[in-house]
């Protein structure tokens, strides 16, 4: 009967020494929460000309993939759609912008001039600023 408590015990302390050998190789090779290698800012401008400020840290390639990642974060969201120039962007945090309409758009701003392509091949580079900006035809 000894024997078997023994035997039992060493079975217990061979396990746990296993799982917190596990942990602590876990907690120094497993997957590490990794911030981006450049940095942005975007800044969004309504028709009201009012202002809000996203930065951040990103790897994204292309400033409609820096949308992506604020959409997923929950404080930010667009839609736009796919043309012959690209993503054209329709809408930003609620606000649309109709040309159709009243010849209102999103114009796209990389540090301070007119951005030359659409949001999905804006390239990104570190330390760029982006305005997403309601623009109309009287602007």
């Amino acid at each position: 009967m000894k024997k078997r408590i023994k035997l039992i015990i060493a079975i217990a302390v061979i396990i746990a020494t296993i799982l917190i050998l596990y942990f602590g190789v876990y907690q120094n090779f497993g997957p590490k929460a990794s911030t981006g290698a450049k940095t942005y800012t975007l800044e969004v401008v309504n028709d009201q000309g009012e202002t809000k400020s996203y930065e951040g840290r990103t790897d994204a390639e292309f400033l409609s993939g820096i949308m992506d990642e604020l959409q997923a974060e929950g404080d930010f969201s667009y839609e736009g759609t796919d043309g012959d120039y690209g993503l054209y962007i329709n809408t930003v945090n609620g606000l649309t912008a109709d040309y159709d309409k009243d010849g209102a758009y999103w114009s796209i701003m990389v540090n301070g001039d007119y951005g030359q392509y659409g949001a999905d091949s804006q390239p990104v580079a570190d330390g760029d600023d982006y305005q997403l900006v309601y623009t109309t035809g009287e602007q």
